[in-house]
């Protein structure tokens, strides 16, 4: 099963993500949660652009990519699953749980170190919060983010099954927790006591401060309760939050590609320092 889906492991991921986009942005037009501020189409321009863009850029700087090292870390018997015999659906199971709490703990680690969030800021920067955001990053990131992959794949020695889950994943839920789109509250309650939901992540890209620096997670909401985290809603709601941050409102630097690219490289390192949330929970 594992060469089955090494071999086809680019189709799966393209596949997936096309259908997921597909739905979110389908879902969007036919539920949305918010009106844009911004031109959609321009946005939507710049935004897939840049994805284009970082999309090329892996395969020429990495083109093993994540699958690519799990094969090398089995072929070397590097990494925990690799030392040791565990049953198969243990290690795929914990390997997808462990990913996931070491995105969690790299996102935090964009905010907290000013230098990295320098870089990270360009996906907060966005003016408008729907499916086009959760894949809208610096290059330098998106770079930086898939070392720190390479390293936990090395350490964990993760079967190549839950490696091509877990990008599947990584991928979908992005599209999914950044959708502008509108679901039934009671479903929201539900779905986020596991997952992070659009409403709960929408928190994340408020400009306060507090609020950017809380609900970090992209796929279980557990981290951040576990961590304190966690905010349930935007102190003044989603409708009539402001999106973004506020040394960036200029929309020829936040919407247009060559804005994004070159906003690492501008302006101060000292804004959004994170702030500790630590221990403090809201209900839901």
């Amino acid at each position: 099963m594992d060469e089955l889906i090494a071999n086809h492991e680019a189709t799966i991921r393209l596949a997936s993500f096309l259908g997921v986009f597909a739905l979110m942005a389908f879902w969007e037009i036919l539920a949305p949660r918010r009106k844009l501020t911004q031109p959609k189409g321009s946005r939507w321009l710049n935004n897939i652009g840049l994805v284009v863009f970082n999309t090329s850029l892996l395969r020429v700087v990495f083109p093993m990519a994540a699958i690519g090292v799990a094969e090398y870390a089995q072929l070397m018997q590097w990494g925990l699953f690799n030392l040791f015999e565990v049953h198969p659906a243990i290690a795929l199971l914990v390997s997808v749980i462990v990913l996931d709490a070491a995105i969690y703990l790299q996102h935090v680690m964009f905010h907290a170190v000013p230098l990295l969030w320098r870089l990270h800021r360009v996906h907060h920067a966005d003016l408008d919060f729907d499916v086009t955001t959760g894949a809208r990053f610096h290059p330098v990131e998106i770079l930086l983010s898939m070392l720190i992959k390479f390293a936990v794949i090395v350490l964990l020695g993760p079967p190549l099954a839950a490696v091509v889950i877990f990008e599947v994943l990584l991928n979908a839920m992005a599209m999914f927790n950044h959708s502008n789109v509108r679901m039934p509250l009671a479903l929201d309650g539900v779905l986020r006591r596991l997952i992070v939901t659009p409403d709960m992540h929408r928190v994340h890209h408020s400009h306060l401060a507090d609020e950017t620096n809380s609900n970090f997670g992209f796929n279980l909401s557990v981290w951040d309760r576990i961590f304190g985290t966690y905010r349930a809603q935007p102190a003044a709601g989603h409708t009539d939050m402001v999106i973004g941050i506020d040394t960036f409102r200029d929309p020829a630097v936040c919407v247009k590609l060559s804005g994004l690219l070159f906003m690492p490289f501008t302006g101060k390192i000292t804004d959004y320092a994170i702030n500790r949330r630590w221990g403090t929970r809201d209900d839901n």
